[in-house]
């Protein structure tokens, strides 16, 4: 009867400890389903909501005043939260990475934006890890691809071409010139995977968020001095008030929420669950785009999106397998939008 009663206790204890234990993983858990959650809309919808910015304002100045304004917010809060100031060096990469990731990166996105659709945009952006592993391949950063991540890199370059073709015959007439929006978003892509390569071994701040802030800020500098010279004319009378509300969307929701969602999985999840919102942004943005914007999905576009995602799945889910020596793929990536 004592042994009984002394097994019972055990017992007892066990599950009371594993009940605990469930307690508290629950809110861990459910922070984590709510980042990734974040992390697909929030950057995916960025897309939508870039297109409704610059429909009255300027997109230079509407992405140079978005991220001058998100970067000060995470600065200044990184810094009241504890971070130390950080060094001279990092201000000059940070300086560098603004301008290949914001400038040209984002400030492609939003000038292509002028030209093509919201969804196309994203799925072309989506090519950005192929490049990364391209760059990385020719710099001899990593050894020569394997034979799945050579299949995913054609079908990547093969949905591009798809994409490519029709756009190449154009009138004059045509409000929008597909072909235009595409070509500078596959350079935007390309100084993007330049930027995230470069980030790799460059100075930074210590605090994550300190260092975001200091690229926002460096990089929404630059957006600003682009629109100067390429003089973009701001009228803050015919600013519409759906343009206004994207813009907040963006600095609040789609830079800084986003981010941090981001930053939150990495420290708490594989990073190859973390780089599946390479190809899960592209899906929202297109429906998003459909659903929002009357954004209309032919056959070509469908093959074409489907090809690019899933070679990008497959570059992905590869180079994560590879030895932890090699870096992977999704530790150069971030926000591409």
């Amino acid at each position: 009867m004592r042994l009984a009663s002394e097994l019972e206790v055990k017992d007892s204890g066990i599950a009371a400890a594993k009940a605990q234990a469930e307690v508290n993983m629950s809110p861990k858990r459910t922070w984590i389903i709510t980042a990734f959650a974040a992390l697909y809309f929030v950057w995916g919808s960025t897309y939508l909501f870039i297109r409704f910015a610059i429909d009255s304002i300027p997109p230079f100045l509407m992405a140079g005043s978005r991220y001058l304004t998100a970067g000060l917010l995470m600065y200044v809060a990184a810094r009241a939260q504890g971070a130390r100031r950080p060094a001279l060096v990092t201000w000059r990469s940070s300086l560098v990475i603004g301008g290949f990731l914001l400038l040209g990166g984002n400030g492609g996105v939003t000038i292509s934006e002028q030209y093509i659709d919201t969804g196309l945009a994203a799925v072309i952006v989506a090519t950005v890890p192929i490049y990364i592993v391209l760059l990385s391949w020719a710099t001899g950063a990593t050894p020569r691809p394997r034979l799945p991540v050579l299949l995913g890199l054609a079908g990547g370059f093969i949905g591009v071409g798809i994409l490519m073709a029709p756009s190449m015959h154009f009138s004059a007439n045509e409000s929008q010139h597909p072909g235009i929006g595409i070509l500078i978003l596959l350079v935007a892509s390309l100084l993007w995977s330049i930027g995230s390569l470069y980030s790799r071994s460059a100075k930074n701040a210590d605090s994550p968020f300190l260092a975001a802030g200091q690229q926002m800020i460096c990089g929404g500098a630059l957006l600003l001095l682009a629109g100067l010279i390429t003089r973009e004319k701001f009228h803050p009378a015919a600013i519409s008030a759906h343009s206004i509300w994207a813009w907040i969307y963006l600095v609040l929701i789609g830079a800084i929420i986003g981010f941090s969602a981001y930053i939150y999985l990495l420290r708490h999840c594989d990073p190859a669950k973390v780089a599946t919102y390479a190809y899960v942004n592209p899906i929202v943005a297109v429906i998003l785009g459909a659903f929002f914007a009357g954004e209309h999905l032919t056959s070509r576009t469908i093959v074409a999106a489907a090809l690019i995602i899933g070679s990008v799945a497959i570059v992905i889910t590869t180079q994560q397998l590879r030895p932890k020596s090699v870096p992977p793929v999704s530790a150069a990536l971030a926000e591409a939008d």
